[in-house]
């Protein structure tokens, strides 16, 4: 399987996703992965208007605000070329009018504090693994992160998160500029992922708030070390 790392253009409140979209055009960068997932839909139309000043603009995997999404943005997405989306554990496409046509590409995020109900993962697409949490998971919850373990081995895997993992000698910049877990301070936060690479599926999105200048230079890290 051929696998891809792509930039991901977060909302969260320490992103600047309108920044990361100049840094497309500074960069050149056509192909990411969307998390929209802290957006009302007024803010999320604004996003989409500035990323249509991208041209060839491809978005392969989209993280999904399922208790709000719109047909028109689901069609937004399928014309930039998604192939694979994820909604939170709990947000079953089932249950929305405007995701139900896509349950076949749809895969649920695994949790750090809860294991995904089976018959979710049954009637969706598959698992969206978030390596970050199954790594959290293995010291603070090994029965999630071993039902995660079953689950990644039994269902298809049609995308990921990749996060950073916190190292103590981070603490004190951490803290200082107060940053979370979807923060990278140095790139060995990375090197957890040496332990996932069999679980890697074709879309790999980084779902970071740095920038995008920094986040390339987390893509040539992570192909590096995954040998992709």
């Amino acid at each position: 399987m051929k696998h891809e790392i792509l930039l991901g253009l977060t909302t969260t409140p320490g992103s600047d996703w309108r920044g990361k979209v100049e840094e497309m055009k500074k960069f050149g960068i056509k192909r990411i992965a969307l998390f929209p997932t802290f957006l009302g839909v007024h803010e999320r139309k604004e996003l989409y208007e500035l990323l249509e000043q991208i041209k060839g603009l491809e978005i392969p995997h989209v993280h999904l605000r399922a208790q709000d999404m719109h047909d028109w943005e689901m069609e937004w997405f399928e014309k930039h070329g998604a192939q694979t989306y994820n909604i939170h554990m709990g947000m079953h496409a089932k249950s929305f009018d405007a995701l139900n046509p896509y349950i076949h590409k749809i895969f649920v995020e695994n949790h750090i504090h809860k294991a995904i109900p089976e018959d979710q993962l049954e009637s969706a697409a598959g698992i969206c693994l978030d390596f970050q949490h199954w790594e959290i998971a293995k010291k603070s919850h090994p029965r999630v992160a071993e039902k995660t373990l079953q689950y990644a081995d039994k269902f298809k895997t049609g995308c990921c998160h990749i996060s950073a993992m916190p190292k103590w000698k981070n603490f004190l910049m951490r803290l200082m500029k107060k940053v979370s877990g979807h923060y990278l301070v140095t790139l060995d936060e990375m090197d957890y992922m040496k332990g996932f690479g069999k679980y890697l599926p074709r879309y790999a999105s980084i779902e970071l708030e740095n920038t995008f200048e920094r986040q390339l230079e987390i893509k040539a890290y992570l192909e590096k070390m995954l040998e992709i």
